[in-house]
């Protein structure tokens, strides 16, 4: 599949999580980063999307210890919070 046929799934699943709060912190991420992802950082947040929403928003917030398998730029940018829009 095609770079930006995958990046297009990839949004749906960011912002589709189940919950407002994870399709706010996984949705925002998405939109903040994935233009520059490598095909690498692609690959590892199509991953990353198959764990639960409680672990990434835990792991996000500093709640939880990150595995060794999603220590790196990806999530190091996850764990900034700065790209979570917030209502006024």
């Amino acid at each position: 599949m095609d770079r930006e046929t995958r990046l297009k799934r990839l949004g749906y699943r960011a912002w589709h999580r189940g919950t407002k709060e994870a399709d706010l912190l996984i949705g925002g991420f998405f939109d903040a980063h994935a233009a520059t992802w490598t095909d690498a950082e692609i690959t590892l947040f199509e991953a990353l999307l198959e764990e639960q929403n409680v672990d990434i928003m835990a792991w996000a917030m500093g709640t939880q210890a990150v595995p060794d398998r999603w220590a790196g730029t990806v999530m190091a940018a996850l764990k900034t919070l700065n790209y979570v829009p917030i209502a006024e």
